[in-house]
């Protein structure tokens, strides 16, 4: 007998090419609708493996799948809710953004299996109930990351979903999480540049979102400050 979950997921792969990047990142002069050839580059590169909607099913898919720590740099992982692509341009993601965690180099793993159990059992508390549109792990050369893409930016409810990855990470205290709506990934056509970070409460005043574009907050496990300001985003998109 096998137990049903809320509702169907599905599991997608992306192994990001160079030739794919440079398309996406210097589309040809020539082409009048530049865009849409860029978002149908992207969508022709990224496939779907399976659509899982009991326990029994997500395991099974689950379990096949080569861990995040062992897949090659520039390879994502998407777990995204059925009838959801994982692209900026979805009805269901183009009015909302994603949170962002980097991380040191070998935590892919355990943190991804984390965030994708907490969306299938229901972890995500405090805001509506279909909030969370999926999320992916982003596996680059120096640094891991984790995103949580969410259907809104209204700034109450992503405020709490924030609280709500801390929680259910159990992200240190001092970590510097990051925000980027999709609208402004479109615009500059990358995933992990000009993101809003946010900075825990201090003892001399509560954190927030920080203003206008920044760079890029270092990934948390990092033991020592990674310094200067990240002109390039190689881990595009």
């Amino acid at each position: 007998m096998s137990t049903p979950l809320q509702e169907p997921f599905s599991f997608w792969y992306m192994r990001r090419g160079k030739g794919v990047a440079k398309q996406l990142a210097q589309p040809s002069e020539e082409d009048k609708d530049s865009e849409q050839t860029s978002t149908n580059i992207y969508e022709s590169s990224i496939k779907q493996i399976a659509t899982v909607s009991t326990v029994e099913e997500f395991w099974s898919v689950y379990d096949f799948l080569v861990r995040p720590n062992d897949l090659p740099t520039t390879t994502d992982y998407h777990f995204f809710r059925k009838g959801i692509k994982p692209t900026w341009e979805d009805a269901s993601n183009a009015k909302g953004g994603k949170w962002i965690v980097r991380l040191k180099k070998g935590l892919a793993s355990r943190y991804w299996e984390e965030v994708i159990l907490a969306l299938i059992g229901c972890q995500f508390t405090g805001i509506p109930v279909n909030e969370v549109c999926g999320v992916v792990v982003s596996i680059r050369y120096s640094e891991d990351i984790v995103s949580v893409w969410n259907r809104t930016n209204d700034r109450e409810v992503t405020d709490r979903l924030r609280d709500g990855i801390k929680r259910i990470l159990q992200l240190p205290s001092f970590v510097h999480m990051e925000y980027k709506p999709h609208e402004t990934s479109l615009q500059d056509k990358s995933s992990f540049r000009n993101t809003q970070v946010w900075k825990p409460k201090s003892r001399g005043g509560g954190g927030d979102h920080g203003e206008g574009n920044v760079r890029r907050s270092r990934s948390w496990a990092d033991k020592e400050e990674v310094g200067g300001r990240r002109t390039s985003d190689k881990s595009w998109r």
